[in-house]
């Protein structure tokens, strides 16, 4: 099932707005829609974008521009991007879009399965991406709760802790620390 995270669709012609929103609502996803470069970059910096169909040609700020951009900010340098021309190949604009990290460049006009296929791997990629790097954040914080009170329990010369073997440390009957394995006690004279 779709998350709530958009899907963004930047042109400056409506007529390409509408087919693009029409090719893409079979999949189900939400769609907002943009007609210029600054319009697609407040939209990105409100957050919840999961994906950015964006048009390489506008007036005043271009697909290009965006990208740059989008690319320097943390909130928004992981958004999948497949950038649209009309203008037919351009090595160079390919080599642009690639080095600024675009996940497509697709000349327009599109064909409708490729563009569904496609934003539906990236959109659904950058979802996962996204619930990994959730359920990392939990861990970390989980962890942190599990260990901060160890470690200030270890620094306290007085606690109960202070004299105890860490985990994994073994220690013999006599009450010494273990010397090891005889292969680690040869490491260590080695």
């Amino acid at each position: 099932m779709p998350s709530d995270a958009r899907i963004l669709i930047v042109d400056d012609h409506e007529d390409t707005l509408y087919a693009l929103e029409s090719t893409l609502a079979p999949l189900g996803y939400r769609l907002a829609r943009a007609t210029s470069g600054d319009d697609a970059l407040k939209e990105v910096l409100r957050g919840r974008v999961g994906l950015l169909l964006l048009d390489v040609h506008m007036p005043k700020v271009s697909g290009l521009d965006v990208v740059r951009y989008m690319r320097r900010v943390a909130q928004t340098q992981h958004i999948p991007i497949i950038l649209l021309t009309g203008f037919g190949p351009d090595t160079e604009l390919a080599s642009a879009a690639f080095g600024l990290g675009v996940a497509d460049l697709m000349m327009k006009p599109v064909d409708p399965w490729t563009l569904r296929t496609k934003v539906r791997y990236l959109y659904d990629s950058h979802q996962r991406f996204q619930s990994l790097e959730q359920e990392v954040r939990v861990l970390r914080a989980r962890l942190e709760e599990c260990v901060a009170p160890r470690a200030t329990a270890l620094s306290h010369p007085g606690s109960r802790l202070s004299g105890s073997r860490l985990p994994g440390q073994r220690e013999d009957p006599a009450g010494e620390p273990d010397p090891g394995t005889p292969e680690e006690r040869y490491e260590r004279r080695t």
